[in-house]
């Protein structure tokens, strides 16, 4: 007898450590992919702040003359009004939209279907709801409370404290951003503009791909009598910022605000980036 339980103590050992070995293989590959899935995001740190947010309601009539070859109604133009200074809390955005290689981890993981598209462009056509679910998965496997941006802090990171008209300065040109009059008709790598890069580093925040925020559509304190009080035409009233490569110049302006208009995400070229608190 005591031969025998001598020999089942010794199977015992052998698959408890079998067993221990294979549970720090998974703990092992689960610290890999937290670091590779944290490795992928390129965080800036965006101080704190005052944001000179939105145009002054009397200098909308000039910006819609500005921009009159867009065909845009000067009252899009006046949802931007009126401008306020406001404060934003420090808080952290990615250097760039996420990728279609990091959607395709994350599609993957949850059993959604495969993006298309060249892994190093943004990913388009993506709803609000499945830009915020992959957030929650990110932040899951990362312990990072990474959200969307709200619309107060994309527009302080892409204008930074001098209240300039685009990410790069109160000029436009061609050539900084991928819009409609480069002529590319579809996206490119992320980065790929770093001339037009904003004060703070942040990249791609004028063309290529529009993006979420986390900030429903309403007018600003105090706008005009005559401001849209609803984006009832809008398909989603998540306020989108930036422009696409389908856009022109008017939608690359940091001011500029504005619901999904079409329910085809993709050819409006609607994708996201990622924010999260401080550290």
């Amino acid at each position: 007898m005591s031969g025998r339980t001598g020999e089942h103590d010794i199977g015992q050992e052998a698959e408890d450590r079998a067993a221990e070995s294979r549970a720090a293989e998974g703990r092992a590959a689960a610290d890999q992919e937290k670091e590779q899935l944290v490795e992928q995001v390129d965080w800036v740190d965006i101080p704190a702040g005052a944001l000179r947010r939105g145009t002054p309601a009397d200098a909308v009539p000039a910006v819609a003359r500005r921009y009159a070859d867009t065909g845009v109604p000067v009252e899009w133009y006046l949802k931007e009004a009126p401008r306020a200074e406001t404060h934003v809390p420090a808080f952290r955005i990615a250097r760039t939209p996420v990728t279609v290689g990091q959607w395709a981890l994350f599609a993957a993981a949850t059993g959604r279907p495969e993006p298309q598209g060249t892994a190093d462009h943004p990913v388009i056509g993506v709803a609000w709801e499945e830009a915020a679910a992959y957030c929650r998965w990110l932040g899951e496997r990362t312990g990072l409370a990474v959200r969307l941006p709200t619309e107060d802090e994309w527009e302080r990171a892409a204008r930074g404290d001098d209240g300039r008209e685009f990410p790069w300065g109160d000029e436009y040109r061609t050539g900084l951003a991928n819009l409609v009059d480069l002529g590319l008709g579809t996206t490119t790598p992320v980065g790929a503009f770093p001339e037009g890069a904003s004060p703070f580093g942040v990249l791609d925040m004028a063309g290529n791909a529009d993006e979420w925020t986390s900030t429903l559509y309403a007018p600003y304190p105090g706008a005009p009598d005559d401001v849209p009080k609803t984006e009832d035409w809008a398909f989603d009233p998540h306020i989108t910022r930036g422009g696409a490569f389908r856009h022109d110049r008017d939608l690359a302006r940091c001011a500029r605000r504005h619901g999904a208009y079409e329910k085809d995400l993709t050819a409006i070229g609607v994708g996201f980036r990622l924010a999260a608190p401080a550290r």
